[in-house]
């Protein structure tokens, strides 16, 4: 099962692989718990596209980011070597703070 976060799809697919674009390329980033979670999965579906280093899984990774080189070359080329040796978990989610307004809990999604 899947969260809708209240969006519609073409709006939850574009924040999800923006949020997914931004933790592999800075490493963390800060959202709600419910985005974090939904986002964890791809980020780890991501690097294992890198870790099989195919040409499909090249393809599967770009069509996802919507078609960004610079993400896909720092899966394939850095993030896959360094988790060569893991299988799986290659997210931590760290709780902190709630957030003012809305008190939703924001959660900092990083690589382990």
């Amino acid at each position: 099962m899947y969260r809708k976060l209240n969006r519609e799809t073409r709006v939850r697919k574009s924040i999800l692989s923006g949020l997914t674009k931004t933790v592999i390329l800075n490493g963390s980033v800060v959202t709600t718990e419910a985005r974090a979670k939904e986002v964890r999965k791809f980020v780890d579906k991501l690097i294992t596209y890198g870790k099989k280093g195919t040409l499909v899984a090249r393809r599967n990774a770009l069509a996802f980011v919507n078609n960004d080189k610079e993400v896909v070359d720092k899966i394939f080329n850095e993030l896959a070597k360094n988790y060569e040796n893991r299988n799986g978990g290659y997210t931590r989610i760290i709780k902190i703070k709630e957030r003012n307004g809305d008190d939703a809990l924001e959660v900092k999604l990083e690589l382990v």
